[in-house]
């Protein structure tokens, strides 16, 4: 299995809106045949482990299947996975997580147990989870799994307070940010960035075949027509300000402009996540200033942080997020620790809320 969760990380980059999966056909002690999901329309990780077998010469009746996700049951944009196994006739299937996409939802297991083909489920099932947390989010509760990207001084200051932020943390943080810029669908800002920073939110220290798209969100819908993030990929610009003309002259450049008007002449971030969940986005990575980071965390709208630390005191400067003063500590928003790592000079920590991730192991 933990081959399986190799070959699925290998793809972390280019199988979205479609879960990572990887899978191992063994027999006494020997593999026949390995692969992983495909990009999408391409095949899924069974198929392509299938196909390995078949190239080297092996039968896989009686062998046994290791698999991160449940196999799929229905026809997406191939065939299910379930007939083509039991069709193979393997005696046993170990599976890690099921599939909480409501077509499968346990039939896959289903149809191999039918055909007489023994189904093991939950080997590994945290590891295959975080490989695949917006999946199941989306699948779930409609919605995205979104991480927060903050970097910061020991002492919790993002900036300066005239604004200066470049560089708090050192290279080796900023290309690793890059990585989990890449593994997401979506790499979200908000318009103080745009304006101080002009970005261009790519991934350039990553190699991959998939680019997230770039969403900004902009109330006022004052976003520059030259901006350095209009390159020719696509970009989403969430907004509470209608104007056609702009969103026109914008779509010419693969612009696609939402209107999601709230209270106050703010964007509605509720139903922005809802939005990027009907339309297969799995993960959003949010780089944004305070006053988007704290709006997004008092919308109850971030799953996980991380946030990487230099070995720095800045002092009287601006904090990482902008929140209303508390009271009382029982109202304080508080977070799981999930993993701490070196990274350079820097250190990354990761944070999630632990009832978000408690209710997507429940579904899968």
């Amino acid at each position: 299995m933990r081959r399986a969760l190799e070959l699925a990380r290998g793809v972390c980059y280019s199988t979205a809106p479609n879960p990572r999966v990887g899978c191992v056909v063994v027999r006494a002690g020997e593999v026949l045949g390995e692969g992983a999901t495909q990009p999408p329309g391409g095949p899924h990780a069974e198929i392509v482990a299938l196909r390995d077998a078949g190239r080297r010469g092996h039968d896989i009746a009686g062998a046994t299947v290791y698999v991160t996700l449940e196999p799929c049951s229905h026809h997406g944009r191939t065939p299910p996975c379930a007939d083509a196994l039991v069709a193979a006739r393997p005696a046993r299937l170990v599976a890690a997580m099921g599939d909480p996409n409501p077509l499968v939802g346990g039939n896959g297991f289903l149809a191999l147990e039918r055909a007489g083909i023994e189904v093991v489920r939950g080997v590994c099932l945290q590891e295959a989870l975080e490989l695949n947390a917006g999946f199941a989010a989306r699948m779930s509760r409609g919605t995205p799994w979104v991480w927060l990207k903050l970097a910061a001084s020991l002492d919790g200051r993002g900036a300066l307070h005239n604004g200066v932020s470049q560089w708090i943390t050192g290279e080796a943080a900023r290309a690793d940010g890059h990585h989990w810029r890449a593994r997401s669908c979506v790499v979200l800002t908000g318009m103080g960035t745009v304006l101080a920073d002009d970005p261009r939110l790519d991934v350039r220290h990553v190699a991959t075949p998939r680019p997230p798209r770039k969403a900004v969100v902009d109330a006022r819908f004052e976003i520059s027509e030259q901006a350095r993030l209009f390159d020719g990929s696509e970009v989403l610009i969430f907004t509470a300000r209608a104007d056609p003309a702009k969103a026109a002259r914008l779509a010419a450049r693969n612009a696609r402009v939402v209107e999601l008007p709230g209270p106050g002449g703010r964007v509605d971030l509720p139903a922005m996540m809802r939005w990027l969940g009907a339309h297969e986005i799995n993960e959003v990575h949010v780089e944004a200033g305070a006053g988007l980071s704290g709006a997004l965390l008092a919308a109850d709208c971030v799953d996980e942080l991380i946030v990487y630390l230099a070995p720095m005191l800045l002092g009287d400067a601006a904090g990482m997020v902008r929140l209303p003063m508390l009271e009382h500590l029982d109202h304080a928003r508080r977070f799981e620790f999930t993993d701490l790592a070196r990274v350079g000079a820097d250190a990354r920590l990761r944070a999630r809320v632990a009832s978000r991730w408690q209710a997507l192991a429940g579904a899968v």
